[in-house]
């Protein structure tokens, strides 16, 4: 390569700066066969982090499934695409921004959902539909009022200036993230099934072209900086973190799919992690081309910016495209109409290799299949984990009375109302949301039809720290029964792994455990993996946060006229509680607040009843013999009917508790694969055959009515009105100082 002599040597300091450890330098160097400029080590750098390469989890995430007769793109493009029938496709992905929130919470989590709403219009998608999983430290850590603020206002933001409904998500509190939070975002798209955009660039002499946004200097290292622990000076790294604008990102959606309803497009790719060397090196390897780029054409909005700075920024709000050539000027004419930079800045070439000049110098001379295939996989050693022992229903103490125990549990920053954090979402733009946050899952119609996408994510970190197999088993399980309880046919699921550090064998155990609960639970509920990102070094001065995977899943409804929601609504309606019940303490809420302390072994999820008690609710629902429906999760079978007694404004008269378990444990423990359903007195006895005939257990706990919560033989009713002021209470004023 000429001109490597004006470059400044490379030392161990630069290197280790880079995130290299020496061996992968050594790798380089004899890939390579000599030393690399600056601006190609900053290439390798962010290409072989872990947030680009995967190169500890790859190995583990090959054995997932991710086919099926649905499954129109699996993971390998910048998001998942499903089959909707009638030519509609589901593009969706989740992905996470920790490290950048943490920092600089407003812009971190904001670039989140902008970054993953990128990911999904790059498909060809319009996005419908935004989620987040938020996971913040103990509510009285010192900085976890300030981070809940200012995540919460920068997806917000993002989401509601942009014109995107959020319409699901899920909110923890735990000490476990007190140093390290996550903020993972989803997004969902709908799309042509004929109209699907991908990103390899296949044609020698096509234009590589770069829209949007011009290049700063924010973001430079994101990658690198994702894939790192961080440590007390971590405040340092609030340069990397990367700055949006929502606004240009909706002028961004527009100019695309307009450009994307004619021919012009050969391929495309947005600039994420790694910026313009990812979405280079990527679209070139996947067309088997070379390309060549001229950093001189590329928009920039700061003065003097170097090649290695244009290479390794992460500005917001950019994609890079290949077009059929001589339909430059047309394709200008839409993004300048739309206010947006357009720059040919390269050609694709027969070398196979990327060529990056800058005021007339190479700066980089690489071959295209190294730089993009070349990062180690490690197949590192780890510990297998070994479960706890479960917990007998009788070892947890029973409370003074059950109410008392529901208004703690109902109160308690586990399980008050969120509403404090989605009414700050839009969540009816768009105005096709049929299914708003609060419920199971979110439901947005498919404009124009009687169909709807239902979407939601899921994970209890407390099931997968005691047992990562069958807690990445129970939070795939979650997901299935969230969209089954809103009368969804589920599909399919993405993925966000957050773990801590991989190097370390006993977290490299969590994370091969949890892969292996994940795909054993998606092959028996026919529900593959279509798209996903792996969050390795989730850790700061060596304490990791819990093993959190994260599962989004993705359904269909057939026909929005047989929604369910969770609400109760007919006076007099039977509560029928359909699923095995084993009074379930070990890992539960109750077990958390009455013991002060988790432990033992998560609920058990039998699949194969998860399958069965999921097509019997669709059955019900769609046949319109069920007025609500809820799955039991967090705290419990009580819970579950007190959620939807608020949100249908109706109490429930419930019968003392005659089986053979501790009556506490009946109405808390947090027994899997159970649904609670509303149903019309003249067709109870129908509903609970039917799951009888199915070997599910199925018994009436009580009845929908009045303006209180009766637990007979516990004590007086409970009017609903104190329930929900106690439940509305804790986050609201948590977030005032009070």
């Amino acid at each position: 390569m000429q001109d490597a002599a004006a470059k400044p040597a490379i030392t161990p300091e630069i290197v280790a700066e880079h995130g290299l450890k020496p061996d992968e330098y050594q790798r380089l160097l004899s890939i390579l066969g000599r030393e690399p400029s600056l601006t190609e080590l900053g290439i390798f750098s962010v290409m072989w982090s872990e947030h680009c390469s995967y190169k500890s989890s790859r190995v583990w995430l090959k054995t997932l499934p991710t086919s099926g007769p649905k499954v129109i793109q699996g993971p390998g493009e910048n998001a998942g695409v499903v089959d909707l029938g009638d030519g509609h496709c589901a593009v969706f992905k989740m992905e996470s921004h920790n490290h950048p929130s943490y920092i600089e919470p407003f812009q971190g989590a904001a670039t989140g959902v902008g970054g993953i709403m990128r990911d999904v219009f790059t498909m060809g998608a319009r996005p419908v539909a935004n989620l987040n999983a938020l996971r913040f430290g103990d509510p009285s850590h010192a900085k976890t009022r300030h981070l809940v603020d200012g995540v919460v206002a920068g997806i917000a933001h993002y989401g509601n200036c942009t014109g995107v409904p959020t319409v699901g998500g899920e909110t923890n509190f735990d000490a476990g993230y007190n140093n390290n939070i996550l903020v993972n975002a989803m997004c969902v798209g709908l799309a042509q099934a004929d109209k699907i955009f991908y990103s390899a660039a296949k044609g020698v002499g096509l234009p590589v072209v770069y829209v949007g946004s011009k290049t700063g200097r924010d973001g430079i290292h994101g990658a690198t900086m994702a894939s790192a622990e961080f440590d007390d000076k971590s405040d340092e790294k609030r340069p990397t973190v990367q700055v949006g604008d929502p606004f240009t990102e909706k002028l961004l959606i527009e100019a695309c799919l307009e450009l994307m309803a004619t021919d012009m497009i050969i391929a495309i790719q947005d600039m994420g992690a790694a910026g313009l060397t990812s979405s280079t090196s990527e679209m070139a390897d996947k067309g088997g081309v070379g390309i060549e780029l001229v950093l001189d054409h590329v928009p920039q909005r700061e003065t003097a910016m170097t090649a290695y700075e244009m290479m390794l920024s992460e500005s917001q709000e950019r994609m890079l495209m290949i077009l059929k050539p001589g339909r430059e000027a047309e394709a200008e004419a839409i993004f300048r109409k739309w206010g947006l930079d357009f720059a040919v800045i390269g050609r694709t070439t027969d070398t196979g290799r990327m060529i990056v000049t800058h005021k007339g110098k190479v700066e980089a001379d690489l071959p295209v299949p190294v730089l993009a295939n070349s990062a180690p996989m490690y197949e590192r050693p780890y510990f297998e984990p070994v479960p706890p022992a479960p917990v007998l229903p009788e070892w947890v103490a029973p409370p003074k009375s059950l109410m008392q125990a529901l208004t703690a549990l109902m109160g308690s920053p586990a399980l008050c109302s969120r509403r404090w954090i989605y009414q700050q979402y839009d969540h009816m733009v768009m105005g096709d949301t049929v299914g708003r946050p609060g419920g199971d899952a979110g439901v947005v119609r498919i404009h124009g039809t009687n169909k709807a996408i239902a979407a939601t994510c899921d994970v209890t970190p407390r099931y997968v720290a005691a047992d990562p197999e069958m807690g990445t088993k129970q939070a795939v399980a979650e997901t299935w029964r969230n969209l089954c309880a809103v009368g969804a046919d589920p599909i399919a699921i993405t993925d966000n792994m957050n773990f801590a550090n991989p190097e370390r064998p006993e977290i490299m155990g969590q994370f091969v455990a949890s892969v292996r609960g994940m795909g054993e639970a998606c092959r028996v509920l026919d529900y593959p993996v279509v798209s996903g990102n792996v969050s390795l070094y989730n850790e700061t001065n060596g304490i990791g946060i819990p093993p959190t995977p994260a599962i989004g899943g993705v359904g269909l409804v057939p026909d929005v006229s047989h929604l369910a929601d969770i609400a109760l609504k007919r006076d007099g309606d039977l509560l029928i509680v359909v699923g095995l019940e084993r009074g379930w303490l070990g890992q539960s809420l109750y077990q958390g607040m009455a013991a002060g302390k988790n432990e033992g072994a998560p609920p058990p999820v039998d699949l194969a009843d998860e399958l069965k008690a999921g097509r019997l609710v669709r059955s019900l629902i769609r046949e319109a013999k069920v007025s609500a429906v809820h799955d039991c999760s967090d705290g419990g079978l009580l819970v579950a009917i007190a959620e939807m007694a608020l949100a249908g404004n109706m109490g429930a008269d419930l019968y003392p508790y005659e089986g053979r378990l501790p009556a506490h444990a009946a109405w808390f423990g947090e027994d899997q694969g159970r649904y609670v359903l509303s149903v019309s007195p003249d067709m109870a006895e129908e509903v609970i055959e039917r799951a009888r005939l199915l070997a599910l257990p199925a018994r009436v706990v009580g009845k929908a009515g009045g303006d209180s919560i009766i637990i007979r033989g516990d004590e007086d009713p409970y009017p609903l009105d104190q329930l929900r002021a106690i439940n509305e209470k804790w986050l609201p004023e948590y977030m005032s100082g009070h």
